[in-house]
């Protein structure tokens, strides 16, 4: 090509953004980094970074960035959370976002049309009506947050049969690795409380299953949906490990690393009542099974989890 591909990532400033945005380093590209935050930008990086600070809830702010982009990497979330996925700010930052981007994109004069990954959420299937899961199953959402993931799919889908763009979700499990100031994940809270000598507290007796995946595998895997956006447009792909471990054994593990980190005692691990807010979908084991994106484009998860985990607790560590 005569000139370097745009790649617009929308919520860059967040935790998987972040990890994208160093994914995208090697490449010849410009990288359009979009946040209502600054985005951090890679130290001596083959990649050009353009870094624009909006709020992409304003339509005309959207068209702006996403103006000429080949590719788009939609990570936008509000500043609430999964649970706070009931409010409109959530909505509009979901299923908002994804629809102007839409109408955006589709008044652009293209010879190709662009390219737009999107980060959903392997729960979007509801409770798990086989395990493991692989992709092929009914969505039966349970959940606000899983509802409006899937709404945001849909408009992607229908966009990719009209041929508007090249659309590809990924359904992602529980996501944890190098901390940042936006990641507000479960094992981040249990590291962060690890290090401040608090017990690490469970809604259950440990033995609910969930699927990890380091932020950086995860990275990898949106760069490998752009590199294979020709055979994976029009569906949704689930990630993971292809393992599933017990909360309990993750929380433990955390509370040895930390201790082996500080050389302090152990904290304990136990359980406690739920809070009233919890959902059924907390009580529920998740497995994945990706062989289907592993075998579309090569990807693999590459980081041993032990030792994702030790690096997520001495980075933490180190943390003001």
């Amino acid at each position: 090509m005569s000139r370097r591909p745009v790649i617009a990532v929308l919520g860059a400033s967040g935790f998987i953004g972040t990890a994208v945005m160093a994914a995208l380093a090697p490449r010849p590209v410009t990288v359009r980094a979009v946040a209502r935050g600054p985005a951090l930008v890679p130290e001596n990086a083959l990649a050009d970074y353009e870094v624009h600070t909006a709020d992409l809830t304003v339509a005309a702010n959207l068209a702006e960035v996403v103006a000429g982009a080949d590719a788009v990497i939609h990570l936008v979330l509000d500043g609430a959370g999964w649970r706070g996925a009931g409010n409109r700010e959530h909505e509009s930052a979901s299923v908002g976002v994804m629809r102007d981007l839409l109408d955006c994109l589709r008044g652009q004069a293209v010879e190709r049309p662009p390219v737009v990954v999107f980060a959903g959420s392997v729960t979007q299937v509801g409770p798990p009506p086989r395990t493991p899961i692989d992709g092929t199953e009914p969505d039966r959402p349970m959940t606000d947050y899983d509802r409006q993931k899937l709404a945001a799919e849909g408009l992607l889908k229908a966009a990719s049969a009209d041929r508007v763009v090249l659309g590809v979700s990924l359904r992602l499990p529980t996501v944890f690795g190098l901390p940042t100031d936006r990641d507000r994940g479960v094992l981040a809270a249990m590291t962060r409380r690890a290090l401040a000598g608090e017990a690490l507290t469970m809604w259950h007796d440990g033995s609910v299953r969930r699927e990890l995946l380091d932020v950086e595998d995860v990275a990898a895997a949106f760069v490998a949906a752009l590199d294979h956006a020709d055979a994976l447009a029009g569906r949704h792909w689930l990630l993971g490990n292809d393992r599933s471990d017990r909360i309990g054994d993750v929380f433990t593990a955390i509370a040895e690393l930390v201790a082996e980190h500080t050389g302090r005692p152990r904290v304990p691990v136990c359980s406690v009542p739920p809070p009233a807010h919890a959902q059924r979908t907390d009580f529920e084991s998740v497995a994945v099974d990706s062989s289907a994106f592993r075998a579309a484009t090569g990807w693999r998860p590459r980081t041993p989890q032990r030792e994702a985990l030790a690096r997520m607790v001495m980075a933490t560590a180190a943390r003001p």
